[in-house]
């Protein structure tokens, strides 16, 4: 199995050897856990190094890269709307080593499964701006969000909000619809993988049979229109990680963790090596942390990839 690390889709080289069979490479992964080996993905995108002599592979994080509004490169702040139907198939057609493409699902109230990254989406009315949670939405709500694809629809106005509590109005140069995990199935090239991001709220409580009900609703649309295409989920949710490795024996579980760079009140979260814990214990495939915590504990990497036969990915701004 091919063994990542970061970069950004829009930086990949466009010098590279034949293009290699990239799907097959990591077909592995939805096999089972015997046969993972170690895995650096990025926060954006995941490659090999060619020192190592293995193929260039990418995995588009949000499609062609999240959309950061302040920040200074125009390339962060929004070449594409991220997790949309147009960020999955421009990361894809940007260059042929982007194998997978990463995103986030919530599901609405009305029990369908939406790509969003923030728990809250907002918008302005008559100067003001609102902000609703996305999963007290139901579908036709969520959809009225942004551009429309019906011509000569008009979409509310989108706006986000960052972490240092500014609302921003949210815009982007190329402009795309909000979507249904159904139509990321239909309307994304079948040569990429999905890498399945379950989306949950750090400030809400889940019971296992709210927590049951959520991945079921997701499950049954992968599972009804993946067909050959790879899968990987992964969770920062210590409960719904698990979770869906029992509901599910199909396709990959790893477990998204900071490593301890930031502080939670689940103590799951807050090491490397609870997430090991969780991982062995849960029968997961592997752990996707922030690249920090394995520069401050590189010795953390043998101890995931070789005494406990777990996969591990990367993922952080200083991914080498």
């Amino acid at each position: 199995m091919a063994k990542l690390k970061a970069a950004r889709a829009t930086d990949v080289p466009s010098a590279l050897p034949p293009e290699p069979d990239i799907a097959a490479d990591l077909d592995g992964l939805a096999a089972a856990a015997s046969s993972c080996s170690c895995i650096r993905a990025g926060a954006a995108e995941a490659t090999t190094t060619a020192a190592e002599g293995r193929p260039l592979v990418v995995i588009g994080h949000r499609g062609k890269g999240m959309n950061t509004l302040v920040s200074p490169d125009p390339r962060l702040r929004g070449d594409v709307r991220e997790n949309t139907l147009r960020a999955f198939n421009d990361a894809a057609a940007s260059h042929p080593a982007v194998a997978y493409v990463e995103f986030d699902v919530q599901v609405t109230k009305d029990g369908c499964p939406v790509i969003f990254h923030d728990n809250f989406i907002y918008t302005q009315q008559d100067g003001e701006i609102s902000g609703k949670r996305v999963t007290d939405l139901d579908l036709d709500e969520f959809l009225s969000y942004g551009p429309q694809r019906e011509q000569g629809k008009a979409g509310k106005p989108l706006f986000r909000k960052l972490k240092d509590g500014r609302i921003l109005k949210w815009d982007v140069r190329s402009e795309d619809a909000l979507c249904t995990l159904r139509e990321v199935f239909h309307g994304v090239h079948r040569r990429v993988g999905f890498n399945v991001e379950l989306k949950f709220d750090d400030d809400l409580v889940y019971t296992e049979d709210s927590l049951t009900c959520i991945l079921q609703a997701v499950l049954k649309v992968v599972l009804e229109h993946a067909g050959d295409r790879p899968i990987i989920f992964s969770s920062f949710q210590p409960d719904a990680a698990q979770l869906i490795r029992k509901l599910q024996d199909k396709y990959p579980v790893f477990f998204l963790t900071n490593g301890g760079t930031q502080v939670y009140a689940d103590q799951r979260r807050n090491s490397l090596e609870e997430a090991v814990k969780l991982c062995v214990a849960g029968g997961l495939q592997g752990i996707v942390s922030e690249v920090r915590a394995i520069l401050r504990q590189p010795s953390a990497v043998a101890e995931i990839k070789d005494a406990n036969k777990l996969s591990l990915m990367t993922y952080g701004q200083l991914n080498p």
